[in-house]
């Protein structure tokens, strides 16, 4: 069967990457899903579902076992000049995610690993775009506005996936005046907006999860604050974005930021949470200083759920311009919803799966 695209892809069998493969899939478009062994079998049964699913050949679909941290990806010989030969459009996605992740690691994966991408990429005569997924949380420590088309900046980092996330995207970011480039960073991913699906909690989940052991007293005090915005993006959204405008000409050499343009602040979701679980709001809001400290006690993480690593990310007073993207989205008839919009579907989906 002749192919009209061909789509290398990292990451996979992540949550983002398994949907956005889906929401590729097309009968006229191979895969080469770049698998680290460990997680072979996992893709294979996932592949074997998504196939069944849309009713795709599973033949589409090529499982390449493979590691970005070394050399040539650790792709064999005879299956790396295949798909050097064949591959259009590049999807990078595999990263380190963990906030409390070691330097080293995250360093060799995030890093090096973005390194041993570009290089990859560097390598194909047919490509059509190389399509690199980074994050919002580039900016660090910088405060205020953030716009799509800043990058270098000196302010800091609260852990080194922050980090290493930015010096990677300064790597993507240098290929721009050679090949078809776009960087996408989103929010903070969380789960679908229809379904509420999502494969793990973290995040605002620790305060859905803190807020479920007694709704009608816990929700009595907002632990949230009036001066910071937390931006999240269903993983819908993010999909349908990055797909969208992996092919869209005008998205070429652009830095897209998949965010909320409205987001709330903690002190609003901690209501839009109370409200859609009680139908009432929180009546005590204390100093947003005195939370801060408070969720940082060494008991805290057993009472509220959020672990230390995570609590700065409620109080971090940056915003993040979504104008470049927006206007791009827009063409395609995408949107981000509100939260207020989909919290019933997120909610809907912890109380049928409390455990993931």
């Amino acid at each position: 069967m002749s192919f009209n695209e061909t789509i290398f892809l990292t990451g996979f069998p992540g949550f983002i990457a398994e949907r956005l493969v889906e929401r590729l899939a097309r009968r006229d478009t191979q895969f080469f899903l770049l698998v680290q062994k460990d997680f072979i079998e996992k893709a294979m049964r996932d592949i074997e579902e998504i196939a069944r699913r849309i009713n795709m050949p599973v033949e589409n679909f090529a499982i390449v076992e493979g590691d970005i941290t070394r050399a040539n990806l650790e792709i064999s010989e005879e299956d790396l000049e295949i798909i050097l030969r064949e591959t259009t459009d590049v999807y990078h996605l595999a990263a380190i995610y963990d906030l409390a992740v070691k330097k080293e690691i995250a360093y060799q994966v995030n890093v090096e690993g973005t390194r041993n991408v570009n290089e990859f990429v560097r390598k194909l005569p047919r490509l059509r775009r190389y399509n690199y997924v980074s994050t919002c949380y580039v900016a660090g420590k910088r405060t205020g506005e953030i716009t799509e088309t800043e990058l270098e900046h000196d302010a800091g980092f609260r852990n080194f996936y922050e980090e290493t996330k930015y010096l990677a995207e300064v790597e993507v970011e240098k290929l721009k005046g050679e090949l078809p480039v776009t960087i996408f960073r989103p929010a903070v991913v969380v789960g679908d907006s229809e379904t509420g699906e999502t494969a793990k909690y973290d995040g605002i989940y620790s305060l859905i999860h803190y807020l479920r052991k007694a709704p009608n007293l816990l929700r009595f005090v907002n632990v949230g604050n009036s001066a910071v915005k937390l931006n999240l993006v269903p993983v819908d959204f993010v999909v349908e974005g990055i797909a969208a405008l992996a092919t869209d000409e005008n998205a070429v050499g652009k830095t897209l930021a998949l965010a909320d343009p409205n987001p709330l602040t903690t002190e609003q979701l901690f209501d839009a949470i109370s409200e859609a679980m009680t139908s009432k709001k929180s009546v005590l809001k204390p100093p947003s200083l005195l939370i801060e400290k408070s969720l940082m006690l060494p008991f805290s993480p057993a009472i509220s759920g959020l672990p230390f690593p995570s609590v700065p990310y409620f109080f971090v007073p940056q915003t993040y311009d979504t104008r470049v993207a927006d206007e791009l989205l827009a063409a395609h008839n995408i949107k981000c919803p509100g939260f207020t919009s989909y919290i019933g579907n997120l909610l809907t989906f912890v109380e049928e799966h409390p455990k993931l």
